[in-house]
């Protein structure tokens, strides 16, 4: 059973490190602010699931400090640019 975990959760960070691969990407050749404001909370997400991936593959907890701590600053960073697009929008 302790196997069958292991190769679960390698196989979800597999995953997750792809999708973040395209979720840069995304961010990287966004046509509008929108999308890379989205994909830059996004690559907040996706990290933070890798790094709870991390802390459990490993068994850990520091990847769980360092995951929440990135969560707060993921929320205050896509609320500060949504800020700014939403104030350089008005002129």
């Amino acid at each position: 059973m302790d196997t069958v975990f292991n190769f679960v959760l390698q196989g979800a960070l597999i995953i997750h490190t792809i999708l973040l691969a395209f979720v840069v990407y995304q961010v990287w050749r966004g046509k509008e602010i929108m999308e890379r404001i989205v994909g830059a909370d996004l690559v907040s997400t996706i990290t933070l699931a890798i790094m709870v991936l991390m802390a459990l593959i490993q068994g850990d907890s520091i990847y769980i400090d360092v995951a929440l701590g990135l969560a707060a600053l993921g929320f205050v960073s896509t609320i500060a640019l949504a800020k700014y697009a939403a104030d350089e929008q008005m002129f």
